[in-house]
């Protein structure tokens, strides 16, 4: 998901190949497409996560923009898009639906999609229920939310014991000072959502986005951090979709990754035919931003053997 207190500064003008709007309920969304979308090859598609982030931290995806469309697009009140700041429009079904209306502006009949983390959430619904899909990737994907804690807490027992014990305390009815706990948390994040400081290209990218990360967002759907969930999605579980699924799926995380090994490859199994689950090493939750190589070379790999006959 996204990384609670991520800030930007003012905006300034953001490189693209091409940039649109598209409406959706509510306002209206920033696409960018890098890439023909013409090519014979059918595009990929890519959800980032949050509640609440932007499609920044998937940028290093551009790089397979020589081979077929990448598109790219900030969900309503987040990034470039529209932020009506209304809670109203902060519902699982209305964020799945912003999915079809890209795809509807953009004539996408057939595309790969990509969903990271929260992202991954809205892809699942997507494309458990869509036709078109050729192929669908989920990285460090929240399916579950009861899932997604039990790792945490496995996560969190493997922290030095004065962290965890700073962040049990921070839970607790007579918390410690904010900034005991902002170091606890971010010792957690350190090692579980992002290892490395971005590329500096990727750096100047975010350092351009208006809006790179909408806390009431992310705390109304979500909770106060990533190992705590008090949000609309508490009691999330979005396992049944697995098994509508008719298109071929990755499991795309990394090897200390805020979703375990374990809990992946049991996802995995529960798709039709089975899923298949690549783990990058070396990478955290932000795996694009910890080995955007390998992100890269996965994500190129995946699509060229599942491109299909376009007929």
């Amino acid at each position: 998901m996204s990384l609670p207190g991520a800030a930007c500064p003012a905006d300034r003008p953001a490189p693209s190949t091409r940039a649109l709007r598209v409406a959706v309920e509510g306002g209206s969304l920033h696409v960018r497409i890098d890439g023909d979308l013409a090519s014979a090859r059918p595009p990929l598609l890519l959800v980032h996560g949050g509640p609440g982030g932007s499609h920044a931290g998937l940028i290093p995806a551009a790089a397979l923009g020589h081979d077929r469309a990448i598109i790219f697009y900030d969900q309503l009140d987040c990034g470039r898009s529209d932020r009506p700041g209304d809670p109203a429009h902060w519902t699982l079904a209305r964020f799945v639906a912003e999915i079809a209306a890209i795809r509807t502006a953009l004539g996408l009949d057939r595309l790969h999609l990509l969903g990271h983390s929260w992202g991954a959430t809205l892809a699942l619904e997507h494309a458990a229920r869509a036709p078109g899909v050729v192929s669908l990737v989920l990285m460090g994907p929240l399916v579950s939310t009861a899932a997604w804690l039990a790792d945490a807490a496995t996560l969190r027992a493997r922290l030095p014991a004065d962290v965890q014990a700073v962040l049990t305390a921070c839970e607790g009815p007579t918390p410690p000072p904010a900034a005991a706990c902002a170091a606890a948390t971010r010792a957690y994040y350190d090692r579980y959502w992002r290892l490395r400081d971005p590329d500096p290209v990727v750096t100047a990218y975010e350092a351009a986005m208006p809006h790179c990360f909408t806390p009431a967002l992310y705390e109304a759907m979500w909770g106060p951090s990533e190992f705590r969930a008090t949000g609309t999605l508490a009691d999330h579980d979005g396992t049944a979709r697995l098994a509508e699924l008719r298109c071929p799926t990755l499991f795309l995380i990394g090897d200390s990754d805020e979703i375990t090994e374990p809990t992946a490859r049991r996802f995995a199994a529960m798709v039709p035919g089975g899923a298949e689950t690549i783990v990058v090493p070396g990478a955290a939750h932000r795996l694009q931003n910890d080995r955007p190589d390998l992100f890269v070379a996965h994500l190129r790999d995946w699509m060229r053997l599942h491109d299909g006959d376009p007929a």
